[in-house]
């Protein structure tokens, strides 16, 4: 009995987080990131501005539910991709076409909270410490990019080469966010040639004679990104 009354409790708990999620997010589209307080989160969805607070101390740990959300939908959604192909140019571009069609219904809020993201030092850039979670996220996915390719990857790459192709997806990820272009086609685009002109990348770096430009480019971003990646041993 009390194992089923806490399984109740936290579904409930669970439906609770997601409805403050959702309401935020519509909030977010309709009246734009800044103008949106957690108070009017709590009062469309019928909660108290404490109960809101309980579940999201505010509302840049909101846009991280976001972010968690669309990293978890993509992760499923790719299956389909991963499961069937490998070729990695083909995973590749699969992977970034999903990004793309799972995020399209959030383009006019992503613009709106952008300004925001953009800060290195805000919690919602997607490389900042609050943004762990999702960032991973993403980045397993090109681990599987990668490891499930017919692609060979020498050694010392392998970790390395999927956190290069997470920050490409990033600047995809910056294209779309002012993307006006019909259905975002210019975007789709760049995701397919994107796809191309990376598989050539990885393709090149099998050479020994270009594994060192590869590491240095890593190691640059570790030094003035440090959330992005973890420094090699």
């Amino acid at each position: 009995m009390a194992a089923e009354k806490a399984e109740s409790k936290g579904a409930k708990s669970e439906q609770t987080r997601a409805l403050i999620l959702e309401t935020a997010m519509r909030l977010f589209r309709e009246r734009g990131y800044d103008k949106t307080t957690m108070r009017a989160i709590a009062q469309e969805a019928g909660v108290s501005v404490g109960n809101a607070y309980y579940y999201f101390a505010g509302k840049e740990h909101l846009i991280q539910g976001f972010y968690d959300r669309i990293a978890a939908e993509h992760q499923a959604a790719v299956r389909p991709v991963l499961d069937a192909e490998t070729d990695l140019e083909k995973r590749l571009a699969g992977v970034l076409r999903v990004w793309l069609e799972i995020a399209e219904p959030y383009h006019e809020f992503a613009a709106q909270f952008f300004k925001n993201a953009a800060d290195p030092e805000s919690p919602l850039s997607p490389f900042s410490p609050e943004s762990e979670h999702a960032r991973e996220a993403a980045i397993d996915v090109h681990r599987e990019v990668l490891r499930g390719s017919k692609a060979k990857v020498p050694t010392e790459l392998a970790e390395i080469l999927p956190e290069l192709m997470w920050l490409s997806q990033m600047g995809l990820v910056l294209y779309w966010v002012f993307d006006s272009s019909r259905d975002r086609e210019r975007s789709r685009r760049l995701a397919e040639r994107g796809a191309r002109l990376t598989t050539r990348g990885v393709a090149l770096a099998r050479f020994r004679v270009l594994r060192p430009l590869v590491l240095e480019v890593h190691e640059l971003f570790t030094d003035f990104l440090p959330g992005m990646t973890r420094p090699r041993p």
